[in-house]
């Protein structure tokens, strides 16, 4: 199953090619580099007083953004280690972060029921998008597009934006609460994640909800695209993640470990840029590396001292970050 999602992954390339569409992101063509697993520290950061739920690295960056339950949003230079701006603005925990594919919008989404824009080179808020009754919990930016984003929070409901105009385009309103999302590789579909376990695809411009598989026996708490869009990852806390063919939606891969449990209903797993790593954080701490071909163990990284809440993997191979309750993010090579 592996080998045939890597065969399509070649097609996929081919036709883009053939297409003269090489690229996803609008700055120029995307750049593959092949992962390492992280064995060694790097740094060790108290990036925020409280908990940081959220980590993202910028595209084809070495800036990694970081969101806080202290309410404010940070970029480190992970060369470094050292903070190069922090984002003010947002008025409750941060509990997603997402970035536009040109590295200038950085979104959070937040426990005061609002998404926060910021522009990056300034460091100025740009919107406060509202219209959410309940705190937002996930955000994802189109992968064609930095103009649409999607959303979800704990009203039941998924909104989708323009962010050149700060508004609401369209509201799907579902009876289960989803705690992550993402947009597929055609900007036009948008996976979700529930609280009754449930993955769920949508045509986010209509509404239409065009496929529903059961994903775990409890709360979905992350969704992750492959960086080729074949593969979904999916993690529950049920403290299993799972692989899901994005075709047919049939799981391709279960990865599990023992002592790897989930922490929250938004804690977030990662695929590395080769697509042939899982990583995850657990409650004691530990933060767990797979291998997607084996679905084995080939690394336990420990440093946390408390719950990992958020895996990120660089889009240039490395760094891993890791975030933790207590505030504390790693960095791993």
């Amino acid at each position: 199953m592996i080998d045939r999602l890597k065969a399509s992954g070649l097609e996929q390339l081919a036709r883009q090619q053939v297409d003269g569409v090489v690229r996803q992101s609008e700055e120029g063509a995307e750049y593959f580099a092949e992962s390492t697993i992280p064995a060694l520290i790097k740094h060790k950061i108290q990036a925020h007083e409280g908990g940081c739920a959220a980590i993202i690295f910028g595209y084809n960056s070495d800036q990694l953004i970081t969101g806080g339950q202290d309410k404010s949003i940070k970029i480190f230079d992970t060369n470094t280690g050292a903070s190069t701006r922090t984002l003010y603005g947002c008025l409750g925990s941060v509990l997603d972060l997402t970035i536009t594919h040109d590295n200038k919008s950085v979104i959070a989404a937040s426990s005061s029921n609002n998404l926060y824009v910021w522009d990056v080179n300034t460091g100025r808020p740009r919107h406060t998008l509202t219209g959410h009754m309940d705190k937002v919990c996930a955000v994802d930016v189109s992968k064609i597009s930095s103009r649409h984003i999607v959303s979800a929070a704990y009203d039941r409901t998924i909104k989708a934006w323009d962010l050149n105009k700060g508004y609401c385009t369209n509201t799907i309103i579902f009876h289960s609460n989803c705690n992550a999302l993402c947009f597929s590789m055609d900007g036009q579909t948008v996976f979700s994640g529930h609280v009754d376990g449930n993955l769920r695809l949508w045509d986010i411009e209509t509404g239409k909800l065009l496929s529903e598989v059961v994903a775990h026996s409890l709360a979905v708490t992350s969704i992750s695209l492959s960086r080729n869009g074949n593969m979904v990852l999916t993690s529950g806390r049920d403290n299993l993640h799972n692989l899901f063919d994005m075709r047919s939606l049939e799981v391709c891969g279960t990865l599990r470990a023992n002592g790897n449990r989930v922490a929250s209903n938004w804690s977030r797993s990662c695929i590395s840029a080769d697509d042939n790593y899982v990583a995850a954080g657990s409650v004691d701490g530990s933060v767990s590396i797979w291998s997607v071909l084996k679905a084995d163990i080939v690394s336990t990284l420990r440093e946390h001292n408390g719950s990992v809440l958020c895996c990120s993997w660089s889009g240039l191979g490395k760094p891993l970050a890791s975030s933790d309750k207590n505030g504390v993010v790693c960095t791993w090579i």
